[in-house]
């Protein structure tokens, strides 16, 4: 099958101009021609689509999500639901994920459970990952499995439990036995003052990992857990809402992404109006929230001053977004301070270069098909990602 799309824009997400007039050849999934529309090959067996007034953005990375859970006001209640509701919610995730641009999901925590097709027990997502392999309908994914946490931190069952750090080490070793592509760190400790973990100890579990072939991420919204997490060498922070610029100095020297999921915080401040719970609605939420968030931004702008590396994740499933919702992301990292060429960049390349994927977040010729076309200029206005036109 051969798509010819005529005069496109187009962005990289790797400067703050698009290029127009732009002309893409699909063949088979693949694309054979991208460049000048008077340059552009066509034959009678091709379908021309007039795509003028749109842009071509290449498919997007949401490098923090959990694919097995739904999300909404009630996200932490969902990880108890039967493997058959959470697989459901996988499948329609997925769905939400390609019809939006989103083609490459980084599953950071997923349930244990046993997969209808398996016989042992693991992270679901990593399941999920394995039944979507070559499915154009469905995004590509690397999974790690369940989080693991020190024991006592997390509700019983949730996670993989360590009691101290011989266990932790043992329980990184049987999350990539059981096919993990990355393994998730918990570092937020029931005293937020505190890690659960020592930078040694977390050290320890990274050399394992390594070890084992796969990288090691931390959940970290607090100062002392990040701060193991990097002094531990992990390869990034998850969250990271209460950096300070010492700590994002040293992120930018070793190289340490964090990956904010700011639109999370944004997501609750809708709930005081749309639920009933008190989370949500007590008469100190407000000033709670606004803090929270006000902490969260001040940390991106630290992170972008001292040059640390930035993806860009929405945390939907595990969090209160939607598998759909990666330009509320992008449109919040820009309010934090980043123009919106670089939020685009964290969503794409950026995002595909913390996954170790070459082809994730990128468009170029004789690369996959792995793109969509939106209403408008993202350079000027993210919230066009939103107007989703067509997906390749």
């Amino acid at each position: 099958m051969r798509t010819l799309y005529r005069d496109a824009a187009l962005t990289d997400a790797r400067s703050p101009k698009l290029t127009l007039g732009q002309a893409l050849l699909v063949v088979d999934g693949r694309i054979e021609y991208l460049g000048p529309d008077e340059g552009a090959p066509s034959t009678n067996d091709t379908i021309v689509i007039d795509a003028g007034g749109s842009t071509i953005v290449p498919g997007m990375v949401d490098a923090h999500s959990h694919v097995t859970l739904p999300g909404g006001s009630h996200w932490i209640a969902r990880i108890d639901d039967d493997t058959g509701a959470l697989l459901a919610a996988a499948e329609h995730n997925g769905d939400l994920m390609v019809r939006s641009g989103t083609r490459w999901a980084r599953d950071v925590g997923s349930p244990r459970r046993v997969h209808p097709h398996e016989h042992e027990e693991r992270g679901l997502a990593v399941s999920v990952r394995d039944d979507w392999a070559g499915r154009r309908n469905r995004p590509y994914i690397r999974a790690a499995g369940a989080w693991v946490t020190k024991e006592g931190t997390l509700p019983p069952g949730t996670s993989v439990e360590a009691r101290d750090a011989d266990a932790l080490v043992a329980a990184v070793e049987r999350e990539i036995a059981s096919g993990t592509d990355l393994v998730k760190l918990y570092l937020d400790g029931p005293d937020l003052t505190m890690s659960p973990w020592t930078a040694a100890e977390v050290g320890r579990a990274v050399a394992a990992a390594v070890e084992g072939g796969v990288p090691v991420t931390a959940h970290a919204t607090q100062l002392a857990g990040a701060r193991v997490a990097v002094e531990g060498g992990v390869l990034a922070i998850e969250h990271g809402t209460r950096l300070d610029a010492d700590l994002t100095r040293l992120m930018a020297e070793q190289g340490t992404y964090v990956v904010p999921t700011l639109a999370v915080l944004a997501s609750w401040e809708t709930f005081r109006s749309t639920t009933t719970l008190e989370r949500f609605t007590g008469a100190d939420f407000p000033g709670r929230i606004a803090e929270r968030r006000e902490a969260a931004h001040e940390s991106l702008r630290l992170a972008r001053t001292a040059g640390v590396k930035i993806a860009a994740g929405t945390d939907f499933g595990g969090g209160s977004l939607r598998a759909n919702q990666m330009p509320w992301e992008i449109t919040e990292m820009v309010k934090a301070g980043m123009e919106p060429w670089e939020a685009l960049a964290s969503a794409t390349w950026v995002g595909g270069e913390l996954l170790g994927e070459a082809e994730a977040g990128v468009i170029h010729e004789g690369g996959p098909a792995d793109f969509f076309l939106v209403h408008g200029n993202p350079l000027e206005d993210p919230g066009a990602l939103w107007r989703v036109w067509r997906v390749a």
